[in-house]
């Protein structure tokens, strides 16, 4: 039972990886809610085998997926969508007002799309074995990387999180996009900013636990895991 379950409350059921970015996202989620749950972990050395219960749910074989009673609920963006409508907790991650949630979304598909998905790239193409492979998925990465970079620096104007001052959905995208990408292609100091924020992530408590969970799960990263974070 995950350690954010209360006794008596209502348990989610979350099928997930502690290692994976977007298991993290919803991890931080829920952690920074205190929102009960039970992670199923579906690591293979686990004792108990939650994979047949979760392909059925999700056949497409993507993680994580979120039960909430009769209802399964899938990618990460939704389901933090859903906890809100279905189990709202004190700190709103997407924003009442109209414009301001649009703000967040934008935020959350640019880290899932121009920071995470570079870096899977990377990942999948090391984890074929092929050196030239691997290269060309670290090389197209960086490219990937440096431009979203770029553009991060520029916009951040000062802010503390992703859309300003509240924490919100946008920042748990975030927070495990740019741990990994940091991994893949360091953040350079010419990116204060962007390097300053990465480190609140870190040091944020939601967040530090979801990284907490993956640590003994570090040996996975394919290009490396470095001894930091």
């Amino acid at each position: 039972m995950n350690p954010s379950t209360k006794p008596g409350a209502a348990t989610l059921a979350l099928y997930g990886h502690p290692f994976s970015s977007y298991t993290q996202k919803v991890l931080t989620a829920l952690y920074e809610n205190g929102t009960s749950f039970e992670l199923l972990n579906l690591d293979p050395a686990e004792p108990v085998s939650h994979s047949a219960d979760w392909l059925r749910r999700w056949p497409l074989a993507k993680f994580p997926v979120l039960v909430d009673g009769d209802r399964t609920v899938v990618e990460s963006s939704i389901v933090i969508e859903h906890l809100q409508l279905a189990h709202p907790g004190p700190v709103a991650l997407i924003p009442h007002d109209p414009a301001a949630a649009l703000e967040v979304r934008f935020m959350d598909r640019f880290f899932d799309l121009h920071v995470m998905a570079p870096v899977q790239h990377a990942v999948n193409a090391a984890l074929t074995g092929d050196a030239d492979r691997r290269a060309e998925g670290v090389a197209w990465a960086t490219d990937k990387l440096e431009k979203a970079y770029a553009w991060l620096e520029r916009a951040w104007g000062g802010r503390t999180w992703a859309t300003g001052e509240p924490f919100t959905m946008a920042d748990c995208a975030a927070a495990p996009a740019l741990f990994y990408a940091d991994w893949t292609h360091p953040i350079a100091a010419t990116y204060p900013q962007l390097r300053a924020y990465r480190a609140r992530l870190l040091a944020r408590p939601s967040f530090a636990q979801a990284v907490e969970g993956g640590r003994p799960y570090r040996h996975y990263f394919p290009l490396g895991a470095p001894d930091r974070d």
